[in-house]
């Protein structure tokens, strides 16, 4: 079902930005801005993971400098089938995890060095079953597919809007069309890229527990983060802010209320709801 879900929502991000490109300027339009976004997507692909770990901070560690949590991470890959990947370490005091990588050959996952300290064993085992089923749902490469289709909207929109301060706009063109996709169309994106982000994080949880077998660690992880960050939240920089959809929680203090609808995250209560609705 999420994953019918995720297809829908790409399929409908796609076709708002044909749709916006052949009003602007008919087939020709729809396919410069479709050659744009390939590109962006192409580059977004290969190096999204080196620019995330560099945002985040993280640097790469060996078995000898943590043979626990190498141990962990690859005790879930092995479950997982798939085959080991780097190890990062955030040196911050809030807690919190992300996967990053284009396929399950190239995955990192990163820790911070605030969840190894709140965390069990038995509960960081259920955060990494959760950022290794990132890895196994492909999430990386969903998530560069749907940035990039979405920063195109976003740039359309803005070509549009300096085009008519500077009265670029061509004779034919509908000035009501013109100020409905600057207005609506970048919200309309972003609506749509949050409902994917939100989608993969269900998809993970799910994934991640039935590879631990232990659904139960990830919802007592999660219920530790919530009072966790809200406790030691990360500074919000524009690096972290870059990154701060590929952690397992919003890294940033606030949240609730209408702000959920603007949150890459669903809400935590909800998450771990589903969770402790599984049986094994």
């Amino acid at each position: 079902m999420n994953f019918l879900k995720t297809t829908v929502l790409l399929a409908t991000l796609t076709g708002l930005l044909v749709a916006i490109g052949g009003l602007i300027g008919g087939v020709g339009g729809a396919i410069i801005f479709l050659v744009i976004a390939g590109a962006m997507n192409f580059f977004a692909y290969w190096f999204s993971d080196k620019f995330a770990l560099k945002m985040a901070g993280a640097r790469q560690i060996e078995e000898r400098d943590d043979p626990r949590l190498f141990a962990m991470v690859r005790e879930v890959a092995e479950k997982s089938r798939m085959p080991m990947p780097k190890v990062y370490i955030i040196e911050n005091p809030s807690p919190n995890a992300f996967a990053t990588g284009r396929n399950p050959e190239h995955a990192v996952v990163a820790v911070t060095t605030g969840i190894q300290r709140l965390l069990t064993e038995r509960e960081l085992r259920g955060v990494i079953g959760h950022e290794m089923g990132h890895v196994r749902n492909r999430d990386i490469l969903t998530s560069s597919i749907v940035a990039t289709v979405a920063g195109a909207i976003s740039m359309i929109a803005q070509v549009l809007m300096w085009s008519s301060i500077f009265g670029g706009r061509g004779r034919d063109q509908n000035p009501f069309v013109t100020l409905a996709v600057i207005l609506i169309a970048p919200i309309a994106a972003t609506m749509i890229q949050l409902g994917i982000s939100r989608t993969r994080e269900y998809a993970a949880d799910k994934t991640g527990a039935e590879v631990t077998g232990d659904p139960e660690a990830l919802a007592s992880a999660l219920e530790k983060l919530q009072r966790g960050v809200s406790a030691m939240p990360m500074e919000e920089t524009p690096a972290q802010e870059a990154v701060s959809a590929l952690y397992i929680v919003k890294p940033f203090a606030g949240g609730g209320g209408m702000a959920n609808l603007f949150s890459t995250h669903p809400p935590l209560e909800e998450r771990i709801k589903r969770l402790r609705s599984m049986r094994y």
